[in-house]
């Protein structure tokens, strides 16, 4: 019962979160959330960068998925050190393949690719796992179970990458097809729910002039989709069905994300097949040989996972400080706009003196 509570419970609260996400971010008033002056020009006013609110959904969903991998790692009696060391080198190879993954396909310096980062931590994140229990747990005395530890890391993966599409939204990027371009009973189908971007520096309006126009809301679709499959892992996990916690949030994402470029406008790198549908079928091809190759997966020799556990492994003042100090990390280097520059001027007052 506390299993389907605690599942319900974060349903609840994600579509709360999107109801109002999904009606405001798409405006201009949600793109920004300060400028910060650095250098005084000759005319009295400032240069500053500006700090986005693509950074501060973004550093949500990383902390997300990050509290979802300890609580479903220390469900299973995986010791908190141990995560943090997983979880560390898996963020250190991660948020940098976001950008150099970008660069490599988009040709793109200053742009993110979260279908990249995730790509790579699929392929590290098995062996980065037999590391950890090889290395780690024999002196401390645990089990890292590499099919539990896949099943979690799947998870997590779905869930944050379903919050960080509010990122998108807020910033226009990974912006769908304009309906005009689509058949007729598609665009009866999403005519309701189209997104219409605001705004002459988001992405949308820069990049493909489409600012005003209705398209199809490829980030909301992605945004329910991949967190309400992760909440089903989520539940799968924690009744010991770690097969079907690591396959299905990844065979949907995949598939999803395969399907779903034919329905953005975005620029992906050329050719009628992406370098990230490919990426999207090496995936699942990858996920299936790892599966296949750790056998059946179902209770391992730790127990059932204990919910109450994995949610009390977070309390402790190192990891609360890990934590705080990831949101930060991830708010500074994804949020710090690249593309986007602020004139700033101060006066004073009069009225108020």
């Amino acid at each position: 019962m506390l299993d389907l509570a605690f599942v319900l419970t974060l349903g609840g609260i994600f579509s709360v979160l999107f109801i109002w996400a999904f009606r405001h971010l798409p405006g201009e008033r949600w793109q920004f959330i300060a400028a910060v002056p650095l250098k005084k020009n000759g005319d009295g006013s400032w240069h500053g960068v500006n700090l986005t609110y693509y950074g501060f959904f973004n550093a949500n969903a990383y902390l997300m998925a990050v509290l979802t991998l300890f609580v479903l790692l220390g469900a299973v009696g995986v010791p908190p050190s141990a995560t943090l060391a997983f979880t560390f080198v898996l963020l250190a190879a991660c948020m940098p393949a976001s950008r150099l993954v970008a660069r490599l396909v988009e040709n793109k310096r200053f742009t993110f690719s979260i279908a990249g980062a995730a790509f790579i931590g699929l392929i590290i994140s098995p062996w980065l796992a037999w590391l950890v229990d090889r290395m780690l747990g024999v002196p401390l005395g645990f089990h890292l179970p590499v099919t539990a530890a896949m099943a979690a890391v799947s998870v997590a993966y779905a869930i944050g990458e379903g919050l960080g599409r509010l990122a998108c939204i807020s910033f226009g990027c990974c912006y769908g097809k304009p309906l005009s371009a689509l058949s007729p009973l598609i665009r009866r189908m999403l005519m309701g729910r189209a997104f219409t971007f605001q705004g002459k520096t988001k992405k949308i309006a820069y990049a493909d002039r489409l600012e005003g126009e209705k398209v199809v809301p490829i980030q909301a679709l992605t945004a329910v989709l991949y967190t309400g499959i992760g909440l089903l892992g989520v539940y799968c996990y924690l009744k010991g069905y770690f097969r079907s916690a690591f396959l299905i949030p990844l065979f949907i994402t995949q598939g999803w994300r395969f399907l779903s470029e034919f329905l953005r406008a975005d620029y992906r790198g050329g050719g009628g097949v992406t370098a990230y549908q490919k990426m999207c079928l090496a995936a699942m091809t990858y996920a299936g040989v790892v599966s296949a190759a750790t056998g059946a997966l179902t209770l391992t020799a730790t127990g059932a996972p204990n919910l109450s556990a994995g949610i009390a492994s977070l309390w402790h003042p190192a990891l609360i400080l890990f934590f705080q100090g990831l949101w930060v990390l991830s708010f500074l280097y994804t949020g710090k706009s690249q593309v986007t520059m602020a004139h700033l001027t101060f006066k004073v007052r009069r009225d108020r003196i």
